[in-house]
């Protein structure tokens, strides 16, 4: 039986932490002259994704 691939787009956006998964903030990536300086700012950096997603990820890295 062959091994079973991670989504490769998943592992890309996911690292798996003892908390849980850890994961960038979307609305980062373009088109900020319009958005304030204080939404660019609480958008930095990453967070831990909430628990009720966390098996829909471990399906697609297969963990």
């Amino acid at each position: 039986m062959p091994k079973a691939k991670a989504h490769s787009g998943a592992a890309k956006r996911f690292k798996k932490t003892a908390a849980g998964y850890k994961h960038k903030h979307a609305h980062k990536s373009h088109i900020l002259t319009k958005m304030t300086t204080k939404r660019k700012r609480q958008l930095r950096g990453t967070s831990i994704m909430n628990p009720s997603d966390s098996p829909r990820v471990d399906r697609m890295l297969r963990v």
